[in-house]
């Protein structure tokens, strides 16, 4: 298993890299982790963890990471033999493990998925908590498409858009499925009872007419009587759900919204100016960092109470509601690429070629 060392691969970072930037480099190689060297010497490992929870702190993004990476890292020496390496991997549940020398220089590194066998898991989740899906829209954006086919069920590779989202949930062990349903309902019923996947539970409530991406959770609000996830049926969430879950109960939030960092570069000098039009400053081609709602939630079911009878509400109705009766209302921030909204056709044809 040994190997050299390349110091030029994209995934080692200098630790002056600016916490923006370093989220930059995880969304352009697709990793969740970078290893943080200090001249030609090991200096941290850096996940997507820590940036979130940076985030979550409101620590500017312009920060350098050395503000934020941890000081107790667990390695491996030169001289401990692979198996020795594997235990400790095993032991800890480590995603990489570097090897340093005892000059403190990274000679050999080793990942999970290339130690272990696929069937051998990092860890083991069982959340068992009733997932929501709203899968009653028309899918007007994938037009002509959705003209035969309710868009939950387009096709990604050998499955279908909603079974893509369902097998995420069912890999944290949630497998009782809440299907909000309205246009072509029946052919989603006849496609779910054909698959017959033992994985999924699968209940439908329908609408009689559109009511928002809450209001027809009314339907089923004696049903719900623990934490519950919320997802749209055109969004795929790259992350671990635990640890939204975690953050979630730990932050004793009534709703917790998953948002994602994007990220817009304006493509000319800003301006602002002062009184009597004085500049103020100039910025050359800044670039706008947002959080923007990627269409997954967590609840609890004690919010259900605030959803009105037969009406067309919004979940963000729902969520001002909390607000206004001082309950909390939490964010969880994930990577841009760690998101992928596959409702309109240009996103849908990357989700296409990806796959």
């Amino acid at each position: 298993m040994s190997k050299q060392v390349d110091l030029n691969n994209p995934i080692f970072i200098g630790n002056q890299l600016s916490i923006l930037e370093a989220l930059e480099q995880m969304d352009k190689i697709d990793r969740k982790l970078l290893i943080v060297l200090k001249g030609d010497q090991f200096h941290s490992v850096l996940s997507i963890g820590d940036i979130q929870r940076a985030i979550i702190k409101k620590i500017p993004l312009e920060s350098p990471i050395s503000s934020i990476i941890r000081s107790q890292i667990t390695v491996c020496s030169e001289s401990d033999t692979f198996e020795e390496i594997k235990k400790k991997m095993l032991e800890f549940r480590t995603e990489c493990m570097p090897v340093i020398n005892d000059e403190g220089r990274l000679t050999n590194l080793y990942f999970w998925n290339e130690v272990f066998d696929i069937h051998i898991k990092r860890k083991t989740v069982k959340l068992d908590l009733p997932v929501i899906i709203m899968a009653g829209g028309k899918g007007t954006r994938l037009k002509p498409l959705t003209n035969i086919f309710p868009k939950p069920l387009l096709p990604i590779n050998e499955k279908t858009i909603i079974e893509d989202i369902m097998d995420r949930f069912v890999a944290v062990g949630c497998n009782d499925f809440h299907l909000s349903v309205n246009y072509k309902a029946e052919t989603i019923k006849n496609y779910f009872n054909v698959l017959a996947n033992p994985d999924y539970n699968v209940s439908y409530f329908e609408e009689d007419k559109p009511l928002g991406t809450a209001g027809s959770m009314y339907l089923i609000k004696d049903k719900i009587n623990s934490t519950f996830f919320v997802s749209n049926c055109d969004i795929l969430i790259d992350q671990d759900l635990e640890e939204i879950y975690n953050y979630h109960k730990e932050n004793k939030n009534e709703i917790t919204i998953v948002s994602a960092i994007k990220r817009y570069k304006i493509p000319y000098g800003t301006i602002q100016t002062k009184e009597n039009g004085i500049l103020d400053k100039l910025d050359e081609k800044p670039e706008l960092v947002f959080q923007i709602n990627t269409g997954m939630y967590i609840l609890e079911p004690s919010v259900l109470k605030y959803i009105p009878e037969n009406e067309f509400f919004h979940i963000t109705h729902l969520i001002e509601l909390i607000k206004e009766h001082s309950g909390n209302v939490g964010v969880f921030p994930i990577a841009e690429n760690s998101w992928q909204d596959i409702g309109n056709w240009d996103d849908y044809g990357k989700i296409l070629k990806k796959h």
